[in-house]
Parts: structure tokens; C-alpha cells; sequence
């Protein structure tokens, strides 16, 4: 399996910081990114994305109020324990997910039965690499960004 991938998408109105809270999420509730994986470092991964430092600190703040990573100095940020009961999911951030999608799909010519087969491929736990788009911020349309969420693991403590 390829290293999952955070991809940043300057044109979506989902901020930044929510889209690679979402992305990482995923990869970790899905079983992408193991316990004990280690994550990029705030500074690596904004640099990568070319985003400014403060957005992925804030990602990070809001995976670890989720409890699914931790930080802790000379560890690094690694994937925390899944949590034994089930987290309740936000339903309006659910559905500004799927329409992002939805919109994103439609914009590249995507048929409904095209979508639908593309969502029941990503939530199939297949050896399908993971990657999603990221967007948000303020300025001109940039292309989208991406970045390597577990090449970190490789690295001496």
C-alpha cells in the first residue's frame, strides 16, 4: 500500500484545517493509518501542503480534542488508540462533505452512478490508496496540493 496522501484544494469553502482534520480522520478511523503511525510534523506537513503553520497546528488540535492522535515531545504526533465506543459523527459536516464531493464530481462530468460506484469503492477497505481534497483560504484559486501523511513512520525517534 502506498503512503495515504492529504491533498489541499484552495477552491473548496470547507476551511483547510477541517478538510485535513476530515482527510485524517478517515485514514485513521478506517484502519489507513495505524496505532503508533507516526504523523508528519505540523511544520513538515504545512510546508508540503503550502499552508501556514497555524491550519495544520489547528487540525491537530481538533484530532487530539478527538482523542484518535497524540503529541507528545521527542515522540512526535503518532495515531492514538481508537477509541472502544463508536464517536458520534456530525451530520452537517457529513452533508458539506458530500456536496463538496458531489460538486466536485458533477464538475468533472461524473454521472450519478459514476459518484455513487466512487463513494462504495473509497469506503471498501481494500488496498485502494487513500487520498482526499483539501481546500479553503483566502487569495486566488491555487492548484491543488498534496502531501505524504505516513512517510514520517520511517524515520529514528
Amino acid at each position: 500500500m502506498s503512503d495515504p496522501a492529504v491533498r489541499v484544494d484552495t477552491t473548496s469553502q470547507v476551511p483547510p484545517y477541517e478538510q485535513i482534520r476530515a482527510q485524517l480522520a478517515a485514514l485513521i478511523v478506517t484502519g489507513r493509518l495505524t496505532e503508533g503511525e507516526r504523523l508528519p510534523t505540523v511544520r513538515q506537513l504545512a510546508t508540503d501542503l503550502g499552508l501556514a503553520p497555524g491550519t495544520v497546528a489547528r487540525a491537530y488540535r481538533e484530532l487530539e480534542a478527538a482523542e484518535l492522535i497524540r503529541t507528545r515531545r521527542g515522540a512526535g504526533t503518532r495515531v492514538a488508540a481508537l477509541p472502544s465506543e463508536p464517536h458520534p459523527h456530525n451530520v452537517d459536516q457529513l452533508t458539506t462533505l458530500a456536496r463538496d464531493f458531489t460538486s466536485a464530481a458533477r464538475a468533472l462530468g461524473a454521472a450519478t452512478e459514476d459518484i455513487l460506484t466512487a463513494v462504495r469503492e473509497a469506503l471498501d477497505p481494500g488496498p485502494a490508496s487513500s487520498s482526499a481534497t483539501v481546500g479553503g483560504g483566502a487569495g486566488a484559486p491555487r492548484r491543488p496540493t498534496s502531501a505524504q501523511v505516513a512517510g514520517a513512520r520511517n524515520r529514528p525517534d
